[in-house]
């Protein structure tokens, strides 16, 4: 037809099949391109994360004896990209043993992940946002989780010495319904159960205008082990701000919190031993209302969450300090910045479907007066001591709804230890001189708000 060669069906067929070698080349699968395959364990759960320009469709079933789960994921035929989940698996992941990927029928890739023991999978999609495009993501919680406040107390028994036994014959002990605080009470001095108003109380020195009848009284002090719950902001699929030079903002932070980690183990307030627990220990996401929760598991005496600011151009510069609000915030900016913080479940991947995510979320809305003045004195006190090693961004405490600072019985406040996006800060950050500094401030801060505010007894159980 006007000099233009009909095509062959031949020519149709080998055109189709070079389409379909050029889009495996590409990673590409039915219209559906993979663009990164993710692993992030930790010994909370351990996330796998595929990334496509379009959803991804699948369904998983977990098989027993040995324990694996296998997914199967429709619509695609089997890439290279895919392979890179089995190499992202190390021998040293406390969850999997290992990862296989096949092709299990005609347009259906099967991944199957071995187990190192009995795990409930969630799998769930989540929509574009921020530099992702759409996620399928597969979370493996174990049926047996660790107990948090257990491995606390068993981490403080090893820094002590031995009992020392008693002569006498040994009469066999009577079955307590409490062993864990009995071996707390044996091993930690007056760690037995005592109510807060039995606690014996100090008379402050009179001075020369005291009446010598003044009803005045010391605050109670306690020996017993004291928490504070560490939370490194971000994590996993959440990189939090990234500075002009690269730096990420949940790593910096995780090295703080390291840092602060390691002071607080060696402290002790008034006699009573202090232990740090991290809500992150490595690079993993953990959503806002898990980071209460964690906080609250194990009884923390205080929380303190740790970020690094960024702003939308390099200037801003300084540390600062925020607190709860119950009725707005303190200032636009720090309206702004709560905004910005409370979208990290967005940008780290929730599971709005899971069955407690609700339940979960009804903690934060209990926060109290009372949690808030005590945020508001261990803010000024960290406040007052940052500024001894570097600039603040505000002289004083900001206040907004940060969802992280929801806990409604711990002191809480969330830190900002400088402006990433700022390169001269973003620098600093990346310092050990000025990590160790501020880690040392920070430490200060605390031990100056217990100084003020001893903390009250608990029951021997934590």
């Amino acid at each position: 037809m006007n000099g233009v060669p009909r095509p062959t069906r031949r020519g149709m067929l080998l055109r189709g099949l070079g389409a379909v070698v050029a889009l495996a080349a590409h990673g590409l699968a039915w219209g559906a391109r993979i663009v990164g395959v993710r692993l992030w364990p930790a010994p909370d759960y351990t996330r796998l994360t595929i990334e496509s320009d379009t959803e991804l469709k699948a369904r998983h079933h977990l098989v027993p004896g040995p324990p694996r789960l296998a997914v199967d994921i429709e619509g695609m035929n089997l890439i290279p990209a895919l392979r890179e989940l089995v190499a992202q698996v190390r021998s040293d992941d406390p969850n999997i043993s290992g990862m296989r990927v096949g092709q299990f029928a005609p347009g259906v890739v099967r991944l199957v992940v071995d187990l190192k023991k009995p795990f409930v999978p969630q799998m769930f999609s989540l929509p574009p946002v921020a530099a992702y495009q759409n996620r399928l993501v597969i979370d493996l919680y174990p049926t047996d989780p660790p107990d948090p406040l257990a491995e606390l107390i068993a981490q403080r028994l090893t820094d002590l010495p031995p009992p020392v036994a008693t002569p006498g014959p040994a009469k066999p002990p009577a079955p307590s319904a409490d062993p864990l605080g009995d071996l707390i009470a044996e091993r930690l001095p007056n760690a037995g159960p005592k109510e807060p108003e039995k606690l014996a109380e100090k008379p402050i020195p009179s001075s020369g205008g005291a009446s010598k009848d003044s009803k005045l009284k010391a605050p109670a002090v306690t020996d017993r082990l004291i928490i504070v719950a560490l939370d490194p902001g971000h994590g996993g699929e959440d990189p939090g701000a990234i500075g002009p030079g690269g730096t990420r903002e949940k790593d910096v932070v995780l090295k703080m919190a390291h840092l602060l980690r390691d002071r607080i183990n060696a402290s002790q307030v008034n006699g009573s031993p202090m232990r740090a627990f991290l809500t992150r220990d490595a690079d993993f996401f953990v959503p806002l209302h898990v980071r209460v929760d964690k906080a609250r598991r194990v009884k923390a005496d205080l929380m303190i969450s740790i970020h690094a600011d960024a702003f939308f151009t390099p200037d801003p510069q300084g540390a600062s300090v925020f607190a709860l609000s119950q009725t707005g915030a303190s200032s636009a900016a720090a309206r702004w910045m709560a905004q910005k913080e409370n979208a990290a479940d967005q940008v780290g991947g929730l599971n709005i479907k899971a069955k407690d995510a609700a339940v979960q979320r009804a903690l934060l809305d209990m926060s109290t007066t009372a949690q808030i003045n005590d945020s508001l004195k261990l803010g000024s006190a960290m406040l007052g001591e940052i500024k001894r090693v570097g600039k603040l961004h505000k002289p004083r405490v900001e206040q907004a709804g940060f969802a992280v600072l929801r806990a409604p019985d711990i002191p809480s406040v969330l830190v900002e230890t400088a402006f990433i996006s700022n390169p001269s800060e973003e620098a600093k950050l990346n310092d050990p001189v000025y990590q160790n500094q501020l880690a040392d401030a920070l430490m200060r801060g605390i031990e100056r708000y217990f100084q003020q505010n001893p903390p009250l007894a608990r029951g021997r159980a934590t």
